[in-house]
């Protein structure tokens, strides 16, 4: 398997938002469609280009991306074809390396990200009723 990390341009944000799409679909059934919409309009235009997302490829196929902002793991996506082979491990190890990221904000409402960020050894530090967007989807706040 040849998988390598590397910063993500603009011209990978159709397949980010592709990989983000189908992992949304696959984890997030919590999610309100016009929110879905919303998210996957202002995820491009306002978010991706002021943030270093990195993709994780293999032959030179995205998988998935994440993005670290101060030493916030901001977002962690693999695509849902490939979820469960160790992408996510891999990319959340390179991330940690990298930026030293110690926190994590979690939807209250997918429970399998919360069970993964606790085999990486994030513990549970808190609960928002809202998320980042103002939106009613509860938070846990998960730090290392």
């Amino acid at each position: 398997m040849s998988q390598h990390i590397r910063l993500a341009k603009a011209e990978d944000y159709p397949r980010i938002m592709e990989i983000w799409e189908s992992a949304v679909k696959a984890t997030h059934d919590f999610l309100a469609e016009e929110d879905f919409n919303y998210f996957k309009e202002v995820i491009p235009k306002d978010y991706l280009p002021h943030l270093e997302v990195y993709l994780i490829t293999e032959n030179d196929e995205a998988k998935g991306f994440a993005s670290v902002s101060d030493d916030n793991l901001e977002m962690l996506f693999i695509h849902n074809d490939t979820r469960g082979k160790g992408y996510g491990k891999a990319l959340y190890q390179f991330m940690k390396e990298k930026t030293g990221l110690t926190k994590v904000d979690v939807n209250e409402q997918n429970p399998q990200a919360i069970g993964f960020y606790e085999k990486m050894g994030f513990k549970k530090t808190g609960r928002s009723e809202k998320d980042g967007f103002g939106k009613d989807y509860p938070l846990i706040h998960m730090s290392l």
